[in-house]
């Protein structure tokens, strides 16, 4: 595994604080990313344990985003229809967002944190307050296999992908399939999104390299979906090798030809994918410092876990952005780890509280602008470091 990327001492991204802990010293970790020139994985160096990640505290609902909400439903809707499922699996089933849309005898979740599980659970979903491993999918499949299996947005943050896929491999019924939903790789180096790197994305994948993690576990793409999702990720769909039922489709090929053309498998394009970080760090720095000699009120929106990457990286604190806003009630009065920016309960953005307003949540940017046309057409700004820092 070879170093490219520095992101310096980050403290654990959802990790938010409560104003009686706020003088309390944070513990940090070194945030290094690096390239496997064999498999073409792309992962943090230094991992943190599970357990002071995903526990009875997470603060992510995947509910209370309107975007992820019809993601999940439109998807669904599909499943439905296309390869109608007597049986599914979600592993990462947060609240509920996803499973919500099947009968309750069809679904099982898999759902490490306490507080989310016991979410699904009290609707009456079977849910499993278990980490994804091999033990637990043997468990749940003693009787029978399961038909579909889901996960957006929780594989990559699993450790042990040897474990992940040999106990998803034991799961699927013969023409079973996965949906595997993550960050695109791809459109992370394109849009210099250097805040998909953080402390649960121990991976982000691209095409690639998952084909070769694939190919040990008797396990193949057969189809991709490029989605706008969390700022482009891919949606892969993928069977047993000895599932005949799906053919591979070419636009497989389609992908792994374009991230071989743009140099996914090559080491010299991280090394100029950090250089464009580090003057991105620069380039948004500035913009903060000239606004504040300005006297301009700056707060921010989305208490995101990937904009605690930034704030951190580029050293932007309580001096630079007032406050927060952010529609998740965990986060509610609390304070964003390292930057220590009050997090407030949202309501539309008016010009009395803010000039310029940064995008903490970029990825949700066309929801954010939809719901803030008023603030927009009374000259309110908004400040991106995605795909370059500037003033929208």
């Amino acid at each position: 595994m070879k170093k490219f990327l520095d992101l310096g001492f980050q403290p654990l991204a959802n990790s938010y604080l409560n104003s009686r802990n706020l003088h309390i010293k944070e513990k940090k970790f070194k945030l290094v990313v690096g390239f496997n020139k064999e498999n073409y994985l792309v992962s943090i160096l230094n991992t943190v344990p599970k357990e002071m990640m995903f526990n009875k505290n997470y603060p992510y609902k995947s509910s209370e985003s309107l975007t992820m909400r019809n993601a999940f439903k439109k998807l669904s809707n599909k499943i439905k229809k296309t390869f109608k499922p007597k049986s599914i699996l979600e592993i990462g089933s947060n609240d509920g967002a996803f499973i919500k849309n099947f009968n309750k005898n069809k679904v099982i979740g898999v759902e490490p944190c306490n507080n989310l599980a016991n979410i699904t659970k009290r609707k009456g979903y079977k849910t499993y307050s278990e980490y994804w491993n091999i033990n637990l999918a043997k468990k749940i499949t003693t009787n029978k296999k399961i038909d579909l299996i889901y996960s957006a947005n929780t594989l990559s943050h699993i450790k042990n992908f040897s474990e992940i896929f040999r106990a998803i491999e034991i799961s699927l019924s013969k023409n079973g399939i996965l949906i595997l939903e993550d960050p695109s790789l791809l459109e992370c180096i394109k849009k210099v999104a250097y805040d998909q790197f953080y402390c649960e994305h121990i991976y982000v994948f691209s095409t690639i390299a998952l084909q070769k993690i694939l190919s040990k576990f008797g396990l193949e793409i057969f189809d991709i979906e490029n989605i706008d999702t969390h700022g482009g990720s891919n949606r892969y769909y993928i069977k047993k090798n000895v599932n005949t039922k799906f053919k591979i489709k070419k636009k497989v090929n389609k992908n792994v030809l374009q991230e071989k053309k743009f140099g996914l498998h090559k080491f010299i394009t991280y090394k100029k994918f950090a250089k464009r970080v580090l003057s991105s760090k620069k380039k948004l720095y500035t913009i903060f410092k000239n606004l504040k000699l300005r006297k301009k009120k700056i707060i921010g929106y989305g208490a995101t876990a990937k904009s605690c990457t930034v704030l951190n990286y580029c050293k932007i604190d309580k001096d630079k952005i007032d406050f927060f806003y952010d529609t998740t009630s965990f986060k509610i009065n609390k304070y964003l780890p390292g930057s220590k920016i009050k997090i407030k309960k949202y309501k539309k953005l008016n010009r009395n509280e803010a000039d310029y307003v940064f995008l903490g949540a970029w990825n949700f940017k066309e929801e954010i602008f939809n719901k803030e046309k008023q603030f927009i057409k009374n000259g309110g700004k908004f400040i991106t470091h995605i795909p370059f820092p500037k003033i929208i």
